[in-house]
């Protein structure tokens, strides 16, 4: 008895010393890093990559049966309703293929703190130019040292992080040599069990840095990056020589978007016996071999506004090419997969079929060289009936240099022509800058805001302009410049003439006159800034690889009062902050500010509406239109107006739900409130409305997606101007998503 209590004294002491020892080895690490950290310890350095990127699975998982499918299969007399060979056809292909392959050589220029990745070899299976966006996608974080460690779109505390003890619970495991130097094997996993790492670090015993690491999380997603390094004397660093990041199943039963591709996970309640599908054994494989590294050399990085750059030879290269850039040579499957994917995209029309759903994204279809715009074809509202037209923009085919634009557009129940005309030169390919001028007669909602920088956006069916009955008639000529020359952001800078006629009952009062019409001059500039982002720069132009949050949108305006025969002088400053955070079980969450102030002598026209959405009637199943994607679900067209307002809007979605096979809804939560005044409200004739000064509030819950894209809301209004009638404080509404499933 004696020598068992020694024992167990011993190997809790044991216990206790090497968990000590774990701590002291990782507060060592985090004291030493910058030490150790090649973008603090060098002044420059240049490595070569070479990438390579699967989606696949492994034969040997996949049992290749063909299952027979009944109807009442636990009943005495199942009825045999057809064979299920999907798992043989899907082992048959992938025994030979991978679904996805791409290739990439890059060069990493490190300079002034800055890391720039300079793609010169670009090759993807199925397209003769690759997809940029892939190509410019950041898995994993490169580094350990970094506070935050991300792995996809998830950003977590880094295991090497300030406060990485007070989250992290840290074990010895043993010691170990890399390239004949000791190092110790430390494991950790977070303290927070729903959420964070786990892995291994392997930590240099002499100078603390990190030697090697294994980094995961194990969620809705299984997620691992694995780090190896190569010790450099010359310089006493550990720079990266190898790193592999794998993408499976986790715990989920969703269906998961990586990549532009689709992992399908059948849910456990309707596999067969719950036995594991073919489909779940689809992995992501990203693999990068780095060489040649160069250190403390004069680098000069070009174009620091991106981090990421192809070269216009990139997809251009040939054999030889990759035959001496692959540091792994390609296997008799890989090289298949090439031959079978390009065979399959052009069968398929792959490519065609990509650049049609781009521009039917945007609200347009190729038709040779002319984008035809689709938002032009038709639409209704109040004031005009029956709107048709046509209209569109020359594209790539007809010039990369120029652009010609317009639209036709006639009204059946105003009875007018409603046209446009433009035209634009590009002056910068690196930067996108475009100089142009048009010419537009046509009618815009009053009171509506509108940031130059966005673009106008295409729903299948919109249904808010449907209501709205109070417009005004612009004939606007139009002078502008859209550039991205500053870096992280895009800007429109303009400078327009209207003549502005109101389509309503309403009269200005400025200085004792009236006025039922008016002329406008307006110098405006509006910038959208994406600080966290990331962005490559292809030949052709600037793409957001990386869309982070939050965004910054700011937009100034002024009337000129002495340039032309302006009729008013005012300004309007307006600033928008958009913030979203995806999380990898399909749940987000996010918040919308926005606020203007318009000072001066400003017209209804160009003030503030809020965005409303409510029809003027008189009960609630008269009111049931579809919602808008920011609007006031419960306040009614032409109730509130402001010269100066604030507006916060919060939406948290879940993941979508499987209630029966075909339904599979996802529900957010929204709550939106809006504070407001009115300045000079005395110059407003003729017009009766409220304003915000006390707070407009209204919450509510989406089912989005319950059939066929179709969906279902319920707003309630509370608060200070909740009206008197319950029934006039609710409004339901359709939602409709539209997935094109790319």
């Amino acid at each position: 008895m004696k020598r068992l209590f020694l024992l167990l004294a011993f190997f809790v002491l044991s216990s206790g010393f090497a968990q000590a020892t774990a701590s002291e080895i990782v507060k060592k690490a985090i004291a030493s890093k910058n030490a150790n950290n090649p973008q603090f310890q060098l002044k420059t350095y240049r490595i070569k990559a070479y990438n390579k990127l699967l989606i696949t699975a492994d034969p040997d998982s996949i049992q290749g049966r063909v299952d027979s499918v009944y109807i009442g299969k636990h009943t005495h007399r199942p009825i045999f309703v057809r064979s299920d060979s999907s798992d043989y056809h899907f082992k048959k292909y992938i025994t030979r293929y991978h679904l996805f392959e791409s290739e990439k050589v890059s060069r990493y220029d490190f300079s002034d703190g800055r890391l720039k990745e300079n793609i010169t070899g670009a090759k993807m299976g199925g397209f003769s130019q690759p997809v940029y966006e892939i190509m410019g996608v950041k898995l994993h974080s490169t580094w350990v040292y970094d506070e935050n460690y991300e792995l996809l779109t998830a950003k977590y505390l880094s295991p090497l992080g300030e406060d990485a003890t007070e989250h992290y619970k840290f074990e010895f495991v043993g010691n170990e040599q890399i390239h004949g130097r000791n190092v110790s094997k430390i494991a950790f996993s977070s303290k927070h069990k729903k959420s964070g790492l786990k892995g291994i670090l392997f930590i240099d015993q002499e100078n603390f840095a990190v030697a090697g690491a294994e980094i995961g999380s194990l969620s809705v997603l299984d997620l691992k990056a694995v780090h190896e390094f190569r010790y450099y004397p010359e310089v006493q660093i550990w720079m990266p020589s190898r790193t592999t990041f794998r993408i499976a199943k986790g715990r989920s039963d969703s269906n998961i978007n990586i990549l532009g591709t689709t992992l399908e996970f059948d849910p456990e309640n309707q596999r067969i016996d719950r036995k594991r599908y073919a489909s779940d054994k689809s992995y992501v494989l990203s693999q990068t071999w780095f060489s040649e590294p160069e250190f403390n050399i004069p680098v000069a990085i070009r174009h620091i506004a991106v981090e990421s750059e192809i070269t216009q030879n990139a997809v251009k290269q040939d054999s030889a090419f990759w035959k001496n850039s692959r540091l792994e040579p390609l296997s008799a499957r890989d090289e298949r997969t090439y031959f079978g994917l390009d065979s399959i995209s052009k069968s398929e029309k792959i490519e065609s079929r990509l650049r049609l759903a781009r521009k039917f994204l945007n609200g347009y279809i190729p038709i040779g060289p002319i984008d035809l715009g689709l938002r032009y074809l038709a639409t209704y509202n109040n004031y005009e009936g029956f709107r048709l037209g046509l209209g569109g923009m020359t594209n790539d085919k007809f010039s990369d240099k120029y652009r010609l634009e317009g639209y036709g557009a006639y009204g059946t129940k105003d009875g007018r022509l409603k046209y446009s005309l433009g035209g634009a030169v590009r002056v910068g390919n690196y930067t996108g800058s475009w100089m142009g001028a048009s010419f537009i007669d046509d009618l815009q909602e009053i009171a509506s805001t509108r940031f130059a920088t966005d673009r106008r956006p295409f729903r299948i069916y919109d249904a808010r302009p449907i209501n709205i009955s109070t417009f005004y008639n612009h004939k606007t000529w139009r002078a502008y410049i859209e550039t991205r020359i500053i870096p992280k952001t895009e800007s429109v800078w303009q400078l327009t003439y209207s003549h502005i006629e109101p389509r309503f009952a309403y009269n200005f009062n400025y200085r004792g006159k009236m006025f039922d019409e008016f002329n406008l001059t307006l110098a405006s500039v509006a910038i959208q800034w994406n600080p966290f982002s990331n962005y490559l720069q292809t030949p052709n132009s600037r793409i957001e690889t990386e869309k982070r949050f939050p965004k910054f949108t700011f937009q100034f305006t002024q009337a000129m009062p002495k340039f032309t025969d302006n009729d008013f002088s005012f300004g309007k400053i307006d600033a928008r902050v958009d913030y979203e955070k995806p999380f990898l079980d399909g749940q987000k969450f996010s918040a919308l500010f926005q606020g203007g102030l318009a000072y001066g002598n400003v017209p209804l026209t160009h003030l503030y509406n809020m965005l409303p959405n409510n029809p003027v009637k008189d009960h609630i199943q008269q009111r049931v239109t579809f919602s808008g994607k920011n609007s006031f679900e419960t306040m009614f067209y032409n109730e509130f107006f402001s010269s100066r307002y604030a507006m916060l809007q919060l939406k948290h979605s879940s993941q979508r739900l499987t209630i029966v096979k075909k339904v599979r809804p996802f529900f957010t939560l929204v709550t939106r409130g809006a504070f407001g005044s009115m300045e000079n409200r005395e110059q407003h004739i003729g017009f009766d409305y409220k304003t915000l000064d006390k707070g407009y509030f209204e919450s509510g819950l989406e089912i989005n997606q319950i059939f066929s894209g179709f969906g279902l809301s319920g707003f309630y209004r509370y608060g200070t101007y909740a009206m008197e009638s319950l029934e006039d404080n609710i409004a339901v509404k359709f939602t409709f998503t539209l997935n094109l499933g790319i």
